[in-house]
């Protein structure tokens, strides 16, 4: 009597149902330039950021997880968050 193993499937990916995005489309679901993308991805702020090969690209989830976060700050006027056009401020 043979016992097989059975396959062990690997667990998924993070963001195995999730959508890329490139900078134009977080542009318009953020509402700024891309400029002020690039400018707060030199930052290091705003939404997390990868590279594949030469384009940047942003997981779905983590955009709306960002704005969701500024949101919250600004609702409880925690200073230095960043606005919407990407100044901080501490009023």
């Amino acid at each position: 009597m043979s016992i097989t193993p059975r396959p062990i499937s690997a667990p998924l990916p993070a963001h195995a149902d999730d959508q890329l995005l490139t900078l134009q489309e977080v542009a318009d679901v953020v509402r700024v330039p891309v400029a002020t993308l690039r400018y707060w991805r030199h930052l290091g702020t705003g939404p997390r950021s990868f590279r594949i090969g030469r384009s940047v690209r942003y997981w779905r989830t983590e955009v709306f997880l960002w704005l969701d976060t500024q949101s919250a700050a600004a609702q409880e006027g925690l200073p230095g968050h960043a606005h919407a056009d990407g100044q901080t401020r501490n009023s």
